[in-house]
């Protein structure tokens, strides 16, 4: 079995992060969102990784992920030109995926299952494909499953209106080389798009058989900036304490709950509750740092509370006189009190983006 990591989508959702990177690069819990896509693959028992690029990731995906070697994997690269749907990642990628049976696996994806139970029952099967489902509160947002009378699954719909049922497909699926055959007899949706929905929809209809599993944990999908937060706090709620030997701790510092506090990093007169992730080389002085809070490598924070916020490598949040509370700071960011004349807010905000000021 291989594995298909799509990883060519812009990322419009979450800019300005994804205006100098990949959002599948992006960190949750101080790592990457595709080395935990990359890690449930390679503890599933595969080896042989296709990662689809597009043009605006394809620089810093390559850099990051090298050859795979990291995880014991081989990676190879294709370039999709256009981001035309997931069928046409597939479509894309053929000639690296004949002749084995593969998992589709999105590399913006995050959720708690493993993937090796349900791709070792798809190698000891007999089924075409199988879709991996989720239950959801709002539906309207994904491709939605609509079961027949026995709970077989019977019709997959692309973002309706009125959804058949709350579970959603995760990004996640397992195929055999049949869907090569379906992704080249659908003809592009209304958003001129090969979807991966109506390839599926195509084997259903023809006979194949598809199947369905239910994952029993959390799944997010990471495309929203609350998504990535919401990740975060679920991440780090299987973090364990541990403080690298290297780290300084002064004795009017107070650590409380599962931390990991990593190498050469200083913390001075400071309250840390966890559970709370701390990069290499960060500092934090006179602060408080509350619970389901992850902060980069080289990150500052001095005199400010922040909770339940992503502080990315190398960003400063310096003597607020406000929390900092449910944020998003990018790689290298200062934010940072002015007592400048005139006491006005001065701002650089990139596209859609989200400013809330309380004073």
């Amino acid at each position: 079995m291989r594995a298909l990591v799509p990883a060519g989508g812009l990322g419009s959702r979450l800019r300005p992060l994804t205006q100098t990177g990949a959002k599948q690069l992006l960190p949750i819990g101080n790592k990457p969102i595709i080395h935990y896509v990359l890690e449930d693959i390679r503890d599933a028992g595969i080896t042989d990784v296709v990662v689809l690029v597009g043009t605006e990731t394809a620089a810093g995906i390559t850099a990051n992920l090298k050859d795979g070697s990291e995880w014991g994997l081989e990676i190879q690269y294709v370039h999709q030109d256009q981001p035309l749907g997931l069928a046409h990642c597939v479509i894309t990628a053929e000639e690296l995926l004949r002749g084995d049976s593969f998992v589709m696996y999105l590399g913006d994806n995050m959720h708690k299952d493993e993937l090796r139970p349900y791709a070792d029952d798809f190698r000891g099967g007999s089924s075409n494909a199988t879709v991996l489902l989720s239950q959801v509160s709002e539906p309207r947002e994904f491709g939605v499953a609509q079961f027949d009378q026995e709970g077989a699954l019977q019709k997959l719909v692309e973002k309706p209106e009125n959804p058949p049922s709350e579970w959603v497909m995760t990004g996640m699926y397992l195929f055999d080389e049949t869907i090569l055959k379906a992704v080249h007899a659908i003809k592009p949706s209304r958003r001129n798009e090969l979807e991966i929905t109506d390839a599926i929809q195509w084997l259903i209809d023809h006979g194949y058989d598809v199947q369905h599993r239910k994952l029993e944990g959390w799944w997010k999908d990471t495309g929203r900036p609350d998504d990535l937060l919401e990740a975060n706090l679920l991440v780090l709620q299987s973090l364990r304490r541990e403080i690298d030997a290297t780290a300084t701790i002064d004795a009017k510092s107070q650590l409380m709950g599962d931390i990991k506090v990593g190498a050469g990093v200083v913390i001075n007169r400071s309250v840390i509750r966890g559970p709370v992730i701390i990069g290499d080389g960060a500092v934090i002085k006179d602060s408080y740092i509350g619970s389901s809070t992850s902060l980069g490598a080289r990150s500052k924070i001095i005199h400010s509370e922040v909770s339940c916020s992503i502080v990315m490598e190398g960003a400063v949040v310096d003597d607020l006189p406000t929390p900092i509370d449910w944020s998003l700071i990018g790689r290298d960011a200062v934010v940072r009190r002015s007592d400048n004349q005139p006491k006005a807010v001065n701002l650089i905000v990139g596209d859609v983006s989200r400013v809330a000021l309380v004073f």
